[in-house]
C-alpha cells in the first residue's frame, strides 16, 4: 500500500512495519518559503520565458526559410525558362528589324522607279481624241520624263516622293479639253488637277486651243495596282 502525506509536519508512522512502498510529493511550499530573493525567481522566470520564446521563434522561422526556399527555387526555374523566353523574343525582335531596314531600303530605291511609267500611262488614258500633247515635264526639275522628278528630295506620308507634273498640249475642241481634265482628276494615280492656261493660237491655219495642266502624282490604291510574274526562258 502507497501513502502520500499532503500535510507538512510530522508524517504519521506506519501501521506496520514493511506495509509497503511509500511515495511524498515535494513540499512546494517549503520550497518557496526556502527562497530568501524574489528577484531571482523572477529573473529565473524570464529567462525560462525568453529561452521557450526564443525557441519557438527558432521554429517558426526555420519553418518559414524552408517554405521560402522551396518558393525561391520554383521562382528560379520560372527565370531560367522566362529568360530562354525573353533571349528568343530578342533575337526575333531583331531579325525583324534587320528585315524592315532591308524592306525600307528596297522601298526606298523603288520608290521612283516607277512614276514615269504610271504618269504616263495615265495622261495616255485620258487624252481624248483630236487633242495631242507637246510636252510632259516635272514641275521644278529637269524637262525630261527621264530625269530626278522631285526637287530638293520632298517625300509624302507614305516616302514615295512629290512629284508634280506640268502637262502642255492643244486640242481642236474645247470640250475636249475638258473632258481631258475630267479623265485626269478620274485616275486613281493622279491629283490635284489643276488646269492653268488655256488660249486659242492658229496652228495651219487653223485656231487651236493650248492648254497647261498641272497634276500631282500619287500612290494608287492597292485595288487599282496589279502585279504580274516576269518569265524568262532560259535556253
Amino acid at each position: 500500500m502507497i501513502e502520500i502525506n499532503l500535510l507538512p509536519g510530522k508524517r504519521k508512522k506506519a501501521a506496520g512495519t514493511g506495509a509497503g512502498f511509500r511515495l511524498a510529493l515535494p513540499d512546494f511550499q517549503g520550497l518557496l518559503a526556502s527562497v530568501k530573493n524574489p528577484w531571482l525567481l523572477a529573473a529565473s522566470a524570464a529567462s525560462v520565458i525568453v529561452v521557450g520564446g526564443g525557441l519557438l521563434l527558432f521554429i517558426t522561422q526555420s519553418t518559414r526559410l524552408r517554405v521560402l526556399e522551396s518558393r525561391l527555387d520554383g521562382v528560379r526555374v520560372e527565370k531560367r525558362r522566362f529568360d530562354a523566353v525573353i533571349a528568343q523574343k530578342r533575337q526575333s525582335e531583331k531579325i525583324r528589324d534587320s528585315l524592315v531596314s532591308q524592306i525600307n531600303i528596297i522601298r526606298g530605291i523603288d520608290a521612283d522607279r516607277y512614276i514615269w511609267p504610271h504618269l504616263l500611262d495615265q495622261i495616255t488614258k485620258a487624252l481624248p481624241p483630236y487633242t495631242w500633247l507637246t510636252g510632259v515635264s516635272a514641275m521644278g526639275g529637269a524637262s525630261t520624263p527621264g530625269a530626278a522628278p522631285v526637287a530638293a528630295g520632298a517625300i509624302d506620308s507614305t516616302g514615295t516622293p512629290l512629284v508634280r507634273v506640268w502637262i502642255t498640249g492643244s486640242t481642236v475642241d474645247i470640250q475636249a479639253y475638258t473632258t481631258f481634265l475630267r479623265q485626269l482628276a478620274a485616275s486613281p494615280w493622279l491629283t490635284d488637277v489643276t488646269p492653268a492656261t488655256s488660249s486659242t493660237i492658229i496652228e495651219a491655219d487653223r485656231p487651236v486651243t493650248a492648254f497647261n495642266v498641272s497634276v500631282r502624282y500619287r500612290v494608287a490604291d492597292s485595288v487599282y495596282i496589279r502585279t504580274q510574274p516576269v518569265a524568262r526562258a532560259v535556253r
